[in-house]
């Protein structure tokens, strides 16, 4: 038996740990050759020799805009081809509103809908391109665009208005190149997760710092929210990355060829963002 993805090419952001690790590692799995790409390095080389031989990695900083250009340049130099795109990279940076500096919106909006974006767009001419080849040869071939949004994007959350911001951002991208890239069997939808065990979700106290420069900004949440987690969620805990990455997983097969523009909420049934 063959894999589902064997011969597709796929590039995952934020792939050093986590969802994205684990992604990778999934798509890998199945058949594809996976390009991975973290702003840490160190991460990055754990991912490449777990992925043992089925792909290659840029460690760069997914914000400067050399970097997306130079991922979709490793992709067709090193593959000759791109088929999947998963914009997964990001990190939080909370605070109530009224204290909410411009910084903190800024980062978020730059690394979940600018990066995002830059990616999409050096991507845009090698996958059209490849699309109206096999039009051309009467072959009808669906490629794969998913991007990583959150329920805090589609529901808000307490202490997040610039992370939701950024992820509703990239909603509205989601659908508007669903309708543009849609007649060239391009396939572009988000997943939203709800709590997810990572190092965004972890308590407070455990969860360490994303290193800014020179700035270093506190992740995780308060060990308050995570003993409320459980009960709201129906099936009753939070997800893990490997559950994060069957649901990207999904879009990225032949099975999800028409699904087309959607949102699709990975969240074990929660309906509401979490509150603090």
């Amino acid at each position: 038996m063959t894999g589902v993805l064997d011969g597709r090419v796929a590039v995952v952001t934020g792939a050093g740990r986590g969802i994205g690790q684990a992604t990778a590692l999934l798509l890998a799995e199945h058949g594809a050759r996976v390009v991975a790409s973290d702003l840490d390095a160190g991460a990055l080389e754990a991912t490449l020799a777990l992925l043992d031989g089925r792909g290659s990695a840029v460690a760069a900083d997914l914000t400067d805009p050399d970097t997306p250009p130079a991922i979709v340049d490793r992709a067709v130099r090193e593959y000759g081809q791109l088929d999947i795109v998963v914009n997964n990279a990001g990190y939080t940076w909370d605070g109530i509103f009224h204290k909410m500096g411009d910084d903190q919106l800024a980062a978020m909006l730059d690394i979940h809908l600018v990066a995002p974006f830059r990616l999409l767009r050096a991507a845009a001419p090698v996958l059209r391109e490849a699309a109206k080849r096999d039009a051309a040869q009467g072959r009808e071939v669906f490629r794969k665009v998913v991007n990583v949004v959150s329920i805090s994007g589609t529901m808000g959350n307490v202490g997040q208005a610039n992370y939701s911001a950024a992820k509703s951002g990239l909603v509205g991208l989601t659908k508007t190149l669903a309708k543009e890239w849609g007649p060239l069997k391009i396939n572009v939808n988000a997943v939203a997760f709800g709590f997810v065990e990572t190092r965004l979700t972890a308590e407070t106290a455990e969860a360490g710092t994303f290193d800014r420069g020179d700035r270093q900004i506190p992740l995780g949440i308060p060990a308050q929210v995570r003993e409320q987690a459980a009960a709201r969620i129906p099936v009753g805990r939070g997800a893990t990355p490997a559950d994060a990455a069957g649901g990207i997983f999904l879009l990225c097969t032949p099975w999800s060829n028409f699904i087309h523009g959607q949102v699709i909420t990975v969240a074990g049934g929660q309906a509401e963002g979490m509150s603090y």
